[in-house]
């Protein structure tokens, strides 16, 4: 037993006097303490998972996100074609794209709340007109009837449930009721259909125009399918973020909100201007473009890229601490470098649940506070300098304001943080250039490792 007690005793004090076991033991702590830090990031993305939730199932009572799509002019033909000695008849669909497509838009979004989470939605009112050119002529090839009396319009809607008006459809003076459902389900899944029998073949400009009233949520977008597409769009919204394949011509952007136009051409898309049969579903649903209407800060995406840098507290301030134990001869047992280790994983806990109530800013300036006070009143008992504790508080609100510099600044990160690992490396090494370890470690052991 006492050979037991011996053996200890005297791994103990080679831990406490040797430099290469105490940096062995700090390096084994910071891979420990890389497990809490790994839960806390887990923890972070289960409640920005949650977020997401709920801002679904919020949209899907209110209304999901919309996408205008139309409209669009089909005017059924009768095909016959003798094939072994039998008349096949084939009814074929000719979709023909508005020749101008004029688009004005009113966005009006708002935030609704379930519990801390907040979720945008909009309201809008939405104006379009342009017109048809018939000037071309459907395939002559076996056609043999033309039923302009059965033509209709369709516009596609992505969610009808954000629908809140009756909409007249104008066509040549003409108002057409609106009939739910899409006819061209291979095209336009969703959608409206407007049944035109005024129609006659003797018509060559075909002037539309109608207004939308419709509710939706996070997201509006518009299918560009004019040979000339003009969309105006403004919003009280002071941080919105333009999608799809195409972006503003013109975008004016403040605090009051934001108005932005776009115009494209026919050559600008990859699909004809009309058809006959198979639709070009694919390349008409990759030429949307419009907003997203986001929140103006993602706190879950900065607390998740803050929890990243955890790693690189905990071994800056395991460096500051060492240094102190070796110039200043402070033992310092593993025991307060885990605790030290655990604080600073617990700020990052602290600035999620923080930020769920308050601005990630005002969060993370609370959670700074906390924890650096906690490790910098610890750090009295154990430096047993004031001088050397008020070294220990100005570094590590060095190293937070680094890390928030770098936050905001996301597109710099990589840039920020490779000078931040240089500065830091370049000062250890100047404050540590004087130091002989090996000489350090036989003072210290009595003989060289």
């Amino acid at each position: 037993m006492n050979t037991q007690n011996n053996f200890f005793e005297n791994l103990n004090e080679r831990i406490k006097n040797s430099v290469s076991l105490k940096l062995f033991t700090i390096t084994i702590l910071m891979l420990l303490l890389l497990i809490p830090a790994a839960m806390i990031e887990s923890i972070i993305h289960e409640r920005e998972k949650l977020n997401k939730e709920v801002r679904e199932e919020v949209s899907s009572k209110w209304a999901r996100q919309q996408q205008i799509n139309g409209p669009i002019l089909s005017i059924p033909l009768i095909y016959e074609e003798e094939k072994d000695g039998k008349t096949i008849t084939t009814h074929k669909y000719w979709n023909i794209l508005p020749e101008n497509l004029i688009v004005e838009a009113e966005v009006i979004p708002r935030t609704l709340k379930r519990g801390i989470y907040e979720v945008v939605v909009y309201s809008s009112e939405i104006s379009c007109k342009g017109n048809f050119d018939l000037k071309e002529r459907p395939e002559q090839e076996n056609l043999k009837e033309v039923l302009y009396q059965q033509a209709f319009f369709t516009i596609g809607i992505s969610d009808l449930r954000g629908i809140k008006n009756q909409i007249k459809f104008l066509c040549s003076q003409t108002i057409v009721n609106a009939i739910p459902g899409s006819k061209l389900s291979d095209l336009v899944y969703s959608g409206l259909t407007f049944p035109i029998s005024s129609l006659n073949a003797a018509e060559i400009n075909i002037p539309f125009s109608f207004t939308l009233e419709l509710q939706g949520s996070q997201n509006l977008s518009f299918i560009p399918l004019g040979t000339t597409t003009q969309v105006k769009m403004r919003s009280p919204w002071s941080s919105p973020s333009f999608m799809g394949n195409f972006l503003p011509d013109q975008r004016k952007l403040d605090q009051e909100g934001f108005e932005a136009s776009w115009v494209v051409l026919q050559l600008n898309r990859n699909y004809p201007q009309s058809w006959i049969g198979a639709s070009p579903k694919m390349q008409i649903e990759d030429s949307a473009f419009g907003v997203d209407f986001i929140l103006p800060l993602d706190d879950y995406q900065k607390s998740s890229r803050s929890a990243k840098y955890a790693v690189m507290s905990i071994a800056l301030t395991f460096l500051l601490f060492f240094l102190v134990e070796i110039l200043n001869n402070r033992k310092i047992h593993p025991f307060q470098y885990a605790l030290v280790g655990l604080a600073i994983c617990l700020f990052y806990i602290l600035l999620v649940s923080i930020s769920e109530h308050l601005s990630f800013n005002m969060a993370y300036g609370i959670s700074v506070l906390a924890i650096v006070a906690m490790i910098t009143l610890y750090s009295l008992s154990v430096f047993k300098k004031l001088k050397l504790s008020l070294v220990l508080l100005m570094t590590l609100f060095a190293l937070y304001g680094f890390l928030f510099v770098t936050l905001q600044l996301s597109d710099y990160a990589l840039l920020l943080g490779s000078i931040g690992l240089v500065l830091i490396l370049a000062c250890t090494m100047y404050f540590t250039r004087n130091v002989n370890w090996y000489t350090l470690q036989v003072n210290k052991c009595g003989k060289a490792d």
